[in-house]
């Protein structure tokens, strides 16, 4: 049972379970403990499960530490401490987990001189990094606190002397829990959990977390069923402590009027301005470009507040020691500003920041509150943050996002369930550790959060896969990895290398490269993976200032032909996080609040007193929403939870576009997007060009569309099967094919010493899912493919939920056409033509339209007059 901690204990009743040791080194370093440890650290001691969310800097790795630091003080003190892993600390990133080694360091070094003697208490780091020599000196000397990850967790979990030494743990520490919860890497460890408890017997779970909505879920998700009913777990939420200083600003009085260059300009002036009024600032844009961008611009244009030592960038594509060094140059204070993408969202030690600033919309109040609550780390200090927004609809998503962050409204974590491709590398796994009774086997699995629905049927095709009993398979070298005796029920590991195969080729991470662009034979440039997925045969794009169309893919290269007229794909749709869909539909509610006002006639005074109670914004801001919808109620119609617009506009060369006003996220639009797209290009038999973004999407062709016909073709009982008919000869199946054939063991990256480039493995990749297609259109990692297309890449549940809401009438479709786009259509509609336009003529082109939407307005409201 998941129950909410409602008993918060005393110093005094702490201190009569700790160690005398333990309670002199807490009293020399701390007056009391914080709410946080108050409500959990007796529970630990008690032995329950317990998941704490606390914001930083409320002593979160502490909490979890204490009780597991008192207990191997009182059993080395007492001459009983074994040369066993007691406690097992797993976390996303190998830089948290070097954090953890040298935080806990000093307190044991401490505790041992307190005692005046050696304890003997060890503590070590296992990664992909760890030297042969610190292996097999853990072998013989294993750490009482191992510190991993958990791909390197599972490779241990078969490794026969080393799961000797895991036969004594008590406690098993995750970190950043919420961090992992929302991908297959949490999936991985959570059948990895449920092997140790398999292993040992049982063991108490702690989960450290930041913001994140239900925490219920993520409780679960910790400690798992057992025969279907859920374990206990203790919840303790400590996040309303932490007070916010949060403000959305623009870098220009007028977002619309103010030309591209302005507003670049008086971007870096602004970051400038607020750098120099705090002493460290962390400074996070959405991609690793951008990153380098601002780095590289704020030391050029500010040459003397910035330079080669004062500011860095921090984002994955760099190297370990260039991150490491700007860590350890912001914990050292020497460091002015500190410029990341992603990769300083979580809880990695870099001293104290004054002041975050998110250039651009985070997309979710999680990451907007994950990021802003690295300032003020020390606890009742408030979250310091600024959101510099350049463009209206930027304005509304963050303004909505503000008013959710600072009233508490979270979005909902999802975490993805029933992912055979994990499951097959898990069972070989299992395998390898000893023999399993098949049914047995079934219910440790379905123990797992994640597992708990598995159907009977996917379970035994997975066994099926992996016993090479699609005898067809091994004509692409696929062979059988483990063994299945249908009489005794059982099934075992097959060859002498199953475990060298296992443990080089563990993990659900996808080898990732760049992929290659080539014109007549030439190289033309490099795209991003994530790019190409997004590419279909006659899609065109940006590359080097000129624009090609998409041919065909092979591997990593991509073969592409001169082009004209506007993208079909814009350069930054791969890099763009998701707007989350709970954050969506509260844009959505205030777009149905504001509509209202507008149709009852309220004035523009009432309305702007509206927006200052309901959001918290200042009254530049406030006008720029007011003027933004007012246009856009004059000119055409406001869509909102209840009504989705759909616009169509004749485009530059008579192209036609039809637009969908669907604010939804860019997730759940994709969806849609291509359900729309494949019943209408079925039956005109002709090509249909996509284009999404988190308000909507458009679909654009030269010829009839027969968009909203396709459209109402769409149910919730058929959607599934229309997506998944649209998805199966598209980059996008293709490449998610290739991340499950590798995470299934289907390709092989390393075999034997040799290893398989990413373009090698997107080549086999394409020959077997073609040969699978043809096989059985139901074969197990195929299916696996398809939902995490549809599931995680895509948002399919809350693409039927929408179709739902307007079949049954609940939101209403309306229909309008347009000379000029609507302003809610703007940036949807003028992205293509935007990416081949040089950056003078971007400013021209936007204030054009927006002028010619001003006249028509006008042009309206004379005409109603003379009416009248």
């Amino acid at each position: 049972m998941i129950k909410k901690q409602t008993k918060s204990y005393s110093k005094k009743e702490i201190y009569k379970n700790l160690h005398p040791y333990v309670k002199t080194w807490f009293d020399t370093n701390f007056k009391d403990f914080t709410p946080a440890q108050k409500q959990s650290i007796m529970e630990i001691h008690k032995g329950n499960n317990i998941l704490v969310s606390s914001p930083t800097g409320s002593g979160k790795t502490l909490t979890a530490f204490l009780s597991v630091i008192n207990e191997l003080t009182a059993l080395a003190d007492n001459g009983k401490l074994e040369d066993k892993v007691y406690c097992i600390y797993i976390s996303p990133l190998k830089a948290l987990d070097n954090d953890i080694e040298r935080n806990l360091k000093k307190p044991l070094e401490d505790i041992e001189k307190i005692a005046g003697k050696t304890l003997g208490i060890r503590q070590a780091v296992r990664t992909g990094d760890t030297s042969q020599y610190q292996r097999n000196k853990m072998l013989k000397y294993p750490p009482h606190i191992l510190i991993t990850t958990p791909e390197t967790l599972s490779i241990l979990l078969v490794a026969p002397k080393f799961r000797e030494k895991l036969s004594k743990v008590k406690y098993v520490i995750i970190d950043e829990i919420h961090s992992l919860a929302d991908n297959k890497r949490g999936v991985h460890l959570s059948l990895s959990l449920e092997r140790l408890q398999h292993l040992i017997g049982g063991f108490v779970r702690i989960g450290l977390s930041a913001t994140v909505s239900p925490l219920e879920k993520v409780a679960n998700f910790l400690v798992g069923y057992e025969y279907g009913v859920e374990r206990d777990c203790i919840l303790v939420d400590i996040n309303y402590l932490k007070d916010l200083d949060i403000q959305v600003i623009s870098p220009v009085d007028d977002i619309v009027i103010a030309d591209n260059e302005d507003t670049r300009l008086s971007t870096y002036a602004l970051i400038d301005d607020l750098v120099m009024e705090h002493k460290t600032t962390l400074i996070f844009t959405n991609t690793r470009s951008a990153t380098e961008r601002y780095v590289y611009n704020l030391k050029k244009l500010y040459g003397e507040h910035f330079n080669n030592e004062n500011i860095m960038a921090h984002h994955s594509s760099l190297s370990k020691e260039l991150r490491l060094e700007a860590e350890n140059k912001l914990k050292e204070g020497k460091l002015k500003a500190v410029v990341s993408s992603t990769s300083l969202e979580l809880g990695i030690d870099i001293g104290y920041i004054d002041l975050v600033i998110l250039i651009n919309s985070p997309k979710s109040v999680s990451r907007a509150l994950q990021r802003i609550g690295r300032s003020g780390h020390r606890l009742h200090e408030k979250s310091k943050g600024r959101i510099i927004v350049t463009d209206r609809d930027e304005l509304v998503e963050c303004s909505v996002l503000l008013k959710n962050a600072k009233e508490g409204r979270i979005d909902t974590i999802k975490i993805p369930t029933n992912c055979l491709d994990v499951l097959s590398q898990h069972i070989y796994g299992m395998a390898i550790e000893n023999k399993w009774d098949i049914d047995y086997a079934y219910d440790v699995i379905r123990k797992s959060y994640c597992y708990k629905d598995l159907s009977r049927d996917d379970y035994e095709d997975v066994l099926s896969y992996m016993a090479g009993e699609y005898s067809e398979l091994e004509e692409r070298y696929v062979y059988a990895k483990i063994w299945i005796d249908y009489k005794k029920n059982q099934f075992g590991k097959r060859g002498k290398l199953a475990r060298m195969l296992y443990s080089t080729n563990i993990g659900t991470i996808p080898d990732h490269s760049a992929v290659l662009v080539k014109c007549d034979g030439e190289v033309v440039g490099k795209v991003e993976e994530e790019f190409m997925e997004n590419l279909k045969k006659g899609d065109s794009f940006v590359l080097g200032g000129r624009i090609y169309r998409f041919n065909y893919g092979k591997g990593m290269t991509i073969n592409v032909s001169p082009a004209s007229g506007p993208p079909t794909i814009p350069s930054w749709f791969s890099e763009q996080l998701p707007l989350a869909f709970d954050l969506a539909v509260d844009i959505q509610r205030f777009r149905y609040i504001l509509d209202s006002k507008f149709q009852y006639g309220r004035s523009k005074e009432e309305i702007m007193e509206f927006l200052y109670e309901y959001l918290y914004v200042d009254e530049f801001a406030a006008n720029s929403i007011y003027e933004y919808f007012n246009e856009q109620y004059l000119y055409a119609q406001i869509p909102h939870k209840q009504k989705m617009l759909i616009e169509y506009y004749k485009g530059f060369g008579g192209r036609k576009f039809v637009v969908f006003h669907s604010l939804f996220g860019r997730k759940t639009n994709e969806a849609i997007a291509r359900a729309v797209a494949y019943i209408s290009s079925e039956k005109n038999k002709r090509n249909i060009t996509i284009s999404i973004s988190d308000n909507g999407f458009y679909l654009s062709s030269d010829n009839k569309i027969g968009a909203l016909e396709a459209f109402n073709k769409l149910t919730p009982e058929n959607f599934e099967n229309i997506l998944i008919k649209s998805l199966d000869k598209t980059e996008t199946l293709a490449s998610r094919f290739r991340h499950c054939a590798g995470r299934s063991l289907m390709t092989l990256r390393h075999y034997k010493g040799h290893e398989k480039t990413v373009g090698q493995q997107q080549v086999r990749g394409k020959i077997l899912l073609k040969f699978i297609q043809e096989m059985d259109n139901n074969f197990p990692i195929l299916k696996e493919s398809r939902r995490e297309v549809t599931e995680d890449y895509m948002d399919i549940k809350n693409a039927r939920k929408v179709i739902s809401e307007i079949n049954n009438g609940n939101m209403e479709i309306k229909t309008i056409n347009t000379i000029i786009p609507t302003p809610f259509a703007f940036n949807l509609v003028s992205q293509g033509y935007l990416d081949v336009l040089k950056q003078d003529d971007r400013a021209e082109f936007t204030k054009r339209m927006h002028r010619a939407i001003i006249e028509k307005i006008k042009e309206k409201l004379e005409e109603e007059y003379f009416e009248y």
